[in-house]
């Protein structure tokens, strides 16, 4: 895997050279990044984990060139600067793009959304990216980390490419705005179509940003923009839907609607809006509005339809599984940079073990492989490299 990720991925520069803070160092800086890497891989993702898997003797299988302990981890990751890790996230998935890693999808979407992370019951902030959060009455009874993220959707592959804390006083929209400007000059002109985004990004200033950067919007409506949101509710439900379709065996029920006037501060000639309803399975229905300034003949209703729900990958194959396999709630060091630090490292993880798994091992007649299935067998080599040394 190492090898993949630095002949085929081409980060053996990001690995010589990640943006090591220390003044006096004996540990080389790559093993420390890798190893971190390796156990996100292994889900082993606390910094006492990592050092178990070093020190029962595994370094050589890990491609690691001696062993350390969990202070150096949490040492070095106070003093990395996040720079050129987010360069090699925005480098790594354009390579990946070369690389065709995502052939037979029209459209490359960049999906936005905020999450909070590693929580605390301790009323006392402990570093500077703790945010206090309160009960039903208001008394503060803990604080948690927030942050927002950026994510390749609607393209056959999640990739995460960068995330933006949020500071003091700060907001999900203001942190959004910061990624997609950063974002976009990472990866450059023409490597995405669209932003799909929550309704708390459906505001001028988000919206005309992205139009600056040479992208299309596709965001949920709701009643944050009234005015907006009940001429379409009149005008859906004064006729039938345009089409309706199957999606997943699903019945869905669409509505097309354009030449909406924008309000003021959006710079865009007009607005343009979808509704779907959308039957689940057990008679549950999704009833949801989103806006856009796709031009009816640039982008049907089908093609808005499967972009709007690409919003969710970054849900479910972000925030999710980063959550619930790869420790994004625990946190190895409380302090600013090294949290920060630690999440560009989980991205970094999932997009190698991503591209390694589909990609790489997906060559021929190989199917691909499930993610713990991949973890499982990764660790049983790994105990059989040892006995074998034993």
């Amino acid at each position: 895997m190492r090898d993949y990720a630095v002949e085929t991925l081409g980060l053996d520069s990001y690995l010589r050279r990640p943006g090591d803070g220390r003044k006096r160092h004996q540990i080389p800086a790559h093993d420390i990044v890798w190893a971190q890497i390796a156990g996100q891989v292994l889900r082993n993702v606390s910094f006492h984990s990592v050092e178990r898997l070093i020190r029962n003797g595994s370094t050589r299988a890990l491609s690691l060139s001696r062993g350390f302990s969990e202070d150096t981890l949490a040492y070095f990751n106070e003093r990395l600067d996040p720079g050129p890790t987010r360069a090699a996230l925005a480098a790594t998935v354009c390579r990946a793009k070369r690389n065709k890693a995502f052939s037979g999808h029209v459209r490359i979407g960049l999906a936005i959304d905020g999450t909070s992370a590693g929580r605390t019951g301790s009323k006392k902030a402990a570093c500077e990216l703790c945010r206090p959060y309160a009960d039903g009455d208001g008394e503060v009874i803990g604080h948690r980390h927030e942050l927002a993220a950026i994510t390749v959707v609607g393209a056959g592959l999640t990739l995460p490419i960068d995330v933006e804390p949020y500071g003091p006083g700060d907001s999900e929209l203001a942190a959004g705005c910061r990624l997609l400007e950063r974002s976009a000059t990472l990866l450059g002109p023409r490597f995405a179509d669209y932003v799909a985004a929550d309704a708390k990004f459906a505001c001028a200033p988000f919206l005309n940003a992205v139009h600056r950067l040479g992208l299309h919007a596709i965001v949920r409506l709701k009643e944050n923009l009234p005015d907006l949101h009940g001429r379409a509710v009149v005008r859906c439900n004064s006729r039938q839907p345009d089409q309706t379709f199957l999606h997943h065996g699903e019945l869905v029920e669409i509505w097309d609607e354009e030449g909406f006037r924008p309000w003021q501060g959006l710079a865009w000639p007009s607005v343009r809006v979808i509704r779907y309803r959308q039957h689940r399975t057990g008679k549950s229905v999704i009833d949801a509005y989103w806006l856009t300034d796709y031009a009816t003949q640039a982008v049907g209703s089908q093609a808005l339809f499967k972009m709007a729900k690409s919003r969710w990958e970054i849900e479910n194959q972000g925030f999710n599984e980063a959550k619930t396999w790869h420790g994004m709630e625990h946190i190895c060091r409380h302090q600013a940079n090294a949290v920060l630090v630690g999440w560009l490292l989980l991205a970094l993880s999932l997009v190698i073990e991503r591209l390694y798994r589909t990609c790489y091992l997906h060559r021929g007649p190989h199917p691909v492989r499930a993610a713990a299935d991949l973890a499982m067998i990764l660790m049983i080599e790994l105990g059989r490299g040892l006995h074998d040394t034993s």
